[in-house]
């Protein structure tokens, strides 16, 4: 197994992804559309630009690059933008995953891992959640992502196409060594925003909502460093070609921290005051998720080595102190 496609590779994770698979001496073909990731963000490989749902793209990429296996991340993730608008996202995730599984087996080639979320347990039973918990999404976006690991399921069963579909909790970081990070155009994710307050970009950080059921009255989240998330798909990418099984695992910390940690972490890692103000709920929003990483520990022998949020909020300042207009020239 030489040569990997990462399929929306010139996004957040999936950047992070490609510098993974080139320290490790692999191949990388690149897929992207180029719809939210940057031309800036793929420091190697080969970049194909097009869009996974057109299948005579697909056959040309798979054609002219031997390709050994996939690593799909590519999807629309807004959570809130997905419960306006459903029908973006059905019509981009699950039409996306439908064409590349096509592709892959016109192709030959029998392995997959596949970006999915945490957004699948919708409002968990209990802490921490793991894998035989109940799956009932509490937002379009996640649904799409449980609909393509049940037909990734039954893709294994008629066509012995392997996959290893990743739950991952929140992503955050970046790979100053490589030079890459994150640069959402609107952004969405609180580590991010909060340090867009620190650089003066932003005025305050918005509060979505302090009276969830949580020990400070705001969410919960598991967050993840993105450099451990791309070390766990290289693993299971070569579990996939070691075992020839399939399975689902969750990505995490195992370790929860409130929107008010979060930006209290920030302000002692930058050194800013960083204001806040509470805002309304957002639609489809948990009040608590964290991980139980114990399969992917024990069955990938993942071992994540950046889960201090000192660690990865420090990781993600640095990159947005040497990139404050993101990939922008």
């Amino acid at each position: 197994m030489k040569t990997i496609l990462v399929a929306g590779g010139a996004g957040y994770i999936g950047s992070h992804m490609v510098a993974e698979l080139h320290d490790k001496g692999y191949d990388v073909v690149v897929a992207d559309n180029l719809c939210t990731g940057h031309r800036g963000a793929v420091t190697h490989g080969t970049l194909c630009v097009g869009d996974v749902r057109d299948g005579e793209f697909l056959d040309r990429v798979f054609t002219e690059h031997k390709i050994d296996g996939v690593i799909n991340f590519a999807a629309f993730s807004l959570v809130g933008e997905s419960c306006t608008d459903p029908l973006k996202y059905y019509g981009n995730n699950v039409a996306g995953a439908v064409s590349m599984l096509g592709a892959m087996r016109r192709h030959g080639v029998d392995k997959i891992v596949f970006s999915s979320t945490a957004a699948t347990y919708g409002e968990p039973e209990k802490q921490p959640i793991d894998e035989l918990d109940r799956t009932c999404p509490t937002n379009p976006y996640g649904e799409t992502k449980l609909a393509i690991e049940k037909m990734l399921h039954w893709c294994d069963a008629a066509y012995g196409i392997k996959f290893a579909a990743l739950r991952y909790f929140n992503a955050a970081g970046a790979n100053n060594a490589a030079g890459i990070g994150e640069d959402h155009s609107p952004e969405s994710h609180l580590i991010p925003i909060v340090l867009q307050v620190a650089l003066g970009k932003r005025e305050h950080i918005g509060i979505f909502g302090d009276d969830y059921p949580t020990r400070d009255g705001t969410c919960i989240r598991d967050y993840v460093d993105v450099r451990d998330l791309a070390s766990a798909h290289l693993l299971a990418l070569e579990f996939l070609d070691r075992e020839k099984t399939s399975g689902v695992f969750n990505l995490g910390s195992g370790n929860g921290f409130s929107v008010r940690e979060i930006i209290e972490a920030a302000r002692k890692v930058t050194g800013h005051p960083i204001p806040a103000k509470v805002a309304p709920r957002r639609a489809g929003d948990p009040s608590t998720l964290i991980a139980s990483n114990r399969r992917a520990v024990e069955i990938l022998g993942w071992k994540p080595r950046h889960s201090g949020l000192d660690d990865i909020i420090g990781s993600a300042w640095n990159w947005h102190q040497s990139h404050p207009d993101g990939y922008a020239e």
